[in-house]
């Protein structure tokens, strides 16, 4: 039996007003703003996509840089709403968007893991019972109290990842975050993607790494300038895409 709709993006265009010309400082932004002084180019980072994911699909996103990808996952995620169009999603979303969003970095990881675990609708008893679970993935566990603005990037992604993945969400979404850190680490959280696609949780899925895409992914959205080129099969679009 076919799986149901869990993302339904329907002839999304998102436009951002981009200045065309450089200021020494804010106040002499704002003083032009006001005289009118200030000239603004559209750009469209996405023009009249549409695609559909059904439960327990893995999609990665795949294009070259500004192709609109992160600019996708941010719009699905509900962090960006779109000039145009629309996007519908069920269930949980557990965003991986950009590394260390939601964090303080003066405050320590093991304040984080419940400032961040608040801001993905988990309780205090419900953070306390996942915490040690989050200390042994990210092996972070002589780090705890250290304030995150003393981190490495990829101690950061560590904690991310491992707060991000607590419990079964109904769609994850994960932007470049893998791309941080040792390759032991990597496949760590490689396992643990394919661990929660087996318990039904969607995958959406970005990396310059067209094989970790290739590993992880049964679809693929390919993206060329905010246009989709083509949706469909993972191995099919990857070989075509390696040839671009």
């Amino acid at each position: 039996m076919e799986q149901p709709v869990i993302i339904k993006v329907d002839h999304v265009s998102m436009k951002f007003n981009l200045s065309s010309e450089k200021f020494d400082s804010f106040k002499e932004y704002v003083i032009k703003r006001i005289k009118g002084q200030v000239a603004m180019e559209e750009f469209w980072a996405l023009k009249d996509v549409s695609f559909e994911v059904r439960k327990g699909d893995s999609v990665g996103l795949i294009g070259l840089n500004g192709s609109g990808k992160s600019t996708m996952l941010k719009t699905i995620a509900g962090v960006l709403k779109p000039t145009e169009g629309a996007v519908e999603t069920t269930g949980t979303i557990a965003p991986l968007i950009e590394l260390g969003a939601g964090f303080d970095m003066d405050l320590t990881a093991r304040e984080n893991v419940f400032l961040n675990g608040a801001l993905l609708g988990y309780t205090r008893k419900e953070m306390n019972h996942f915490y040690e679970d989050i200390v042994g993935f990210s092996e972070l566990d002589n780090f705890m109290d250290v304030p995150v603005k003393n981190f490495s990037s990829g101690m950061v992604s560590r904690l991310a990842f491992a707060i991000a993945t607590i419990g079964i969400p109904d769609i994850l979404i994960v932007d470049e975050v893998l791309s941080v850190g040792d390759f032991q680490f990597q496949e760590k959280c490689e396992r643990r993607i394919h661990n929660m696609m087996e318990k039904g949780t969607t995958i959406l899925f970005v990396s310059h790494s067209i094989e970790q895409v290739e590993k992880i992914c049964n679809k693929i959205v390919w993206l060329e300038q905010g246009h989709m080129k083509c949706y469909g099969d993972a191995y099919e679009i990857c070989n075509e895409y390696k040839k671009s």
